[in-house]
């Protein structure tokens, strides 16, 4: 599997870090009940299809992207950088 990093151009998967689905937003660990924390840390989703996954380029740009990859065939249909999708989600909550 190849991913197309928007800062280094396409590499192997061998040179990222998954981490998992990019949906779930961490509650805020002061004010967050316990039961928001289990579910946030504990309780995921395992769809077939397109989903948005957190991937870490450590050997190359160090960034961290949301990549959106069909888990039955391991296309990937989008990838971009996690900062850009993060200031996007702000917006939307702002607006």
């Amino acid at each position: 599997m190849r991913i197309r990093c928007p800062h280094c151009g396409e590499r192997d998967n061998g040179e990222f870090s998954y981490l998992g689905d990019a949906a779930p937003v961490r509650p805020d660990g002061m004010d967050a009940e316990a039961a928001a924390m289990h579910d946030y840390v504990y309780l995921r989703d395992n769809p077939a299809g397109a989903i948005r996954e957190l991937w870490y380029h450590g050997a190359g740009c160090r960034g961290w992207l949301v990549v959106t990859r069909d888990t039955r065939t391991h296309e990937i249909r989008d990838v971009a950088a996690a900062r850009d999708v993060a200031l996007a989600r702000r917006k939307g909550e702002a607006a």
